[in-house]
C-alpha cells in the first residue's frame, strides 16, 4: 500500500489558539464539514460502500519466499502478499498462532518465526467466530462516522477495551453497542489493574482472534484481552481522539498508516517545569519498568535488550509562573506504550496530574507556590489536589480513509478539568 500524504497542514499557532479559546463553541471540526462533537448518531458518507465482511475466512497462500531473499517474521512476510487484499497483520498472527501456517509442510506457532529464501509458506486465514465482549448502552462523543471508520472522542477515566479488573465500562463495550464490529484483537497477555500496560500503535505481536470461541483457541488466547476494530489506543487517563476501523480493511489500512508514521496525532499537555530548549526531538528507547509493571521508563541508548526505539517532538506553547509549568505540544514519531509520559519524564518535566510518572501534586506545587505570589497560593492548592489524571489531551488526529484515499482531520478542544488549571495557571501568571 502507497503510503498516506500529508494534508496542506494549517498554522499550528492557530489551531492551539483555537482549541484553547475558551469562549470557542466547543465542537470538534472536520474538514470540509462540522460536525458537533455531541452527537450521538452522526454520519457522513467518505466512500461508495464496499463489502468487506468476513468473507476472507479460508483465503490460502501458498507461495516460496524468492531465493536470495534476506531473513523475514512469518508474520511481516505474510501480510506483505495479503494486506492489499484486506487481511490484517493482526489477523495473520491469529491464524499462525490457531496452526493454520506452515513452512516447508510444518506447522509454525511463533509469528516471530524466521524465513528465507527457498523456504515455502503455507497459509490458511482464519474464520470469523460470533464476538465475546457484550454490548453495553453507553454514550459515545461521535465526531465523525462512515461505512467503514468511526472517530471518537474518548473521555477521561474510560479504558479502551476489556481487560482484567475492566471487563464493563469500555469504549469497546460501548461501540458493540452503537454498531456491530466485524473483528475484534486480543492481547496474548495476562496484566492486572485499572492501568495495565497493553500494546503501543506500533506493536506487533497483537493478533485478531477473529472472534474465535474460547473452544477453539488456545489457553493463551482465553486468557486474552478483546478489542474490536481498535487500531490504536489511549491511555485511561488521556482524553481525545481515537480511530476505530468497522471493517477488516479498514483496519488493515489504518494499521498499515501506523506502521508507516503516516498518522498525524498532535497532544497537548500541562507540565510540571519547563522543558529546555522549548523545543527539540526526543530519541529514547522505551521499556518496562522492571521495578514497576505498570510503568515504562526511557533510556537512551539501545542496549537495553527488551526496549524499543522511541521519538518524540515537543514544543512549548506557553510558559506559566515563571517556569512552574508550561503549556507543551506534542507530535509522534512512535507510538510506544506511554510514550509521551516516559518521554515527558525522561527531560525532567513530568505531566502535571501523572503520579505514576513523578508528577505528583506535591511536586505541582514545590514549583509553583514559589514563583506566584502568596495570595494565589489557596486557590491553586485547591485547583490542584482535584487533578486525578495526567494533564494529556489528544487534540487532533489526521489520517488517509482507507476506502477513499481522501486526507480527514479532525481536531477536539480539551476538556473541562483541563482547562480549568490551565486557566487558573494563566490567571496567576498574568497577576504576577
Amino acid at each position: 500500500m502507497a503510503a498516506a500524504t500529508a494534508a496542506p497542514p494549517p498554522a499550528i499557532a492557530a489551531t492551539f489558539s483555537a482549541l484553547l479559546r475558551r469562549q470557542a463553541a466547543r465542537t470538534c471540526r472536520f474538514r470540509p464539514f462540522y460536525a458537533r462533537c455531541v452527537a450521538s448518531n452522526a454520519r457522513a458518507e467518505a466512500a461508495e460502500p464496499e463489502s468487506r465482511g468476513g468473507g476472507l475466512g479460508g483465503t490460502r497462500l501458498e507461495e516460496a519466499v524468492p531465493a536470495g531473499e534476506g531473513l523475514s517474521r512469518i508474520d511481516a512476510w505474510i501480510s506483505a502478499r495479503l494486506g492489499g487484499g484486506g487481511v490484517s497483520r493482526a489477523r495473520v498472527q491469529a491464524s499462525i498462532r490457531a496452526g493454520l501456517v506452515a513452512v516447508n509442510g510444518r506447522p509454525v506457532s511463533k509469528v516471530s518465526h524466521m524465513v528465507k529464501g527457498g523456504d515455502l509458506v503455507s497459509c490458511t486465514v482464519s474464520e470469523l467466530q460470533p464476538l465475546r465482549a457484550e454490548a453495553e448502552d453507553i454514550p459515545l462523543d461521535i465526531v465523525y462516522e462512515d461505512d467503514h471508520v468511526l472517530v471518537v472522542n474518548k473521555p477521561a477515566h474510560m479504558v479502551v477495551h476489556p481487560a482484567p479488573g475492566n471487563a464493563n465500562g469500555t469504549l469497546v463495550n460501548a461501540i458493540l453497542h452503537h454498531c456491530r464490529i466485524s473483528t475484534f484483537t486480543c492481547l496474548a497477555r495476562n496484566s492486572t489493574g485499572d492501568d495495565y500496560l497493553d500494546s503501543s500503535d506500533d506493536d506487533v505481536d497483537v493478533f485478531d482472534v477473529d472472534q474465535f470461541t474460547t473452544e477453539v483457541v488456545s489457553s493463551e488466547v482465553r486468557d486474552a484481552l478483546g478489542r474490536p476494530g481498535i487500531v490504536h489506543r489511549l491511555d485511561k487517563g488521556t482524553r481525545g481522539l481515537l480511530v476505530v476501523a468497522k471493517d477488516e480493511h479498514s483496519h488493515a489500512q489504518l494499521a498499515e498508516q501506523f506502521k508507516l508514521h503516516t498518522i498525524r496525532r498532535v497532544y497537548i499537555s500541562l507540565t510540571c517545569g519547563v522543558p529546555h530548549p522549548n523545543s527539540g526531538r526526543i530519541e529514547a528507547s522505551i521499556a518496562r519498568d522492571p521495578n514497576n509493571r505498570i510503568r515504562m521508563v526511557a533510556i537512551a541508548g539501545s542496549g537495553h535488550r527488551y526496549a524499543r526505539n522511541a521519538a518524540s517532538r515537543y514544543k512549548v506553547r506557553e510558559v506559566f509562573a515563571g517556569g512552574g509549568s508550561a503549556l507543551v505540544e506534542w507530535r509522534l514519531e512512535t507510538g510506544r506504550t506511554h510514550q509521551i509520559r516516559a518521554h515527558a519524564k525522561y527531560i525532567g518535566i513530568p505531566l502535571l496530574g501523572d503520579e505514576t510518572y513523578g508528577g505528583t501534586k506535591s511536586m505541582a506545587l514545590s514549583l509553583l507556590r514559589p514563583r506566584t505570589p502568596s495570595k494565589y497560593h489557596s486557590a491553586l492548592s485547591d485547583l490542584i489536589s482535584k487533578v486525578d489524571r495526567p494533564c494529556l489531551h489528544a487534540a487532533l488526529l489526521g489520517f488517509k480513509h482507507p476506502h477513499s484515499g481522501k486526507i480527514l482531520e479532525f481536531s477536539c478542544p480539551p476538556p473541562d478539568d483541563f482547562t480549568e488549571v490551565l486557566d487558573e495557571l494563566q490567571r496567576v501568571t498574568s497577576g504576577d
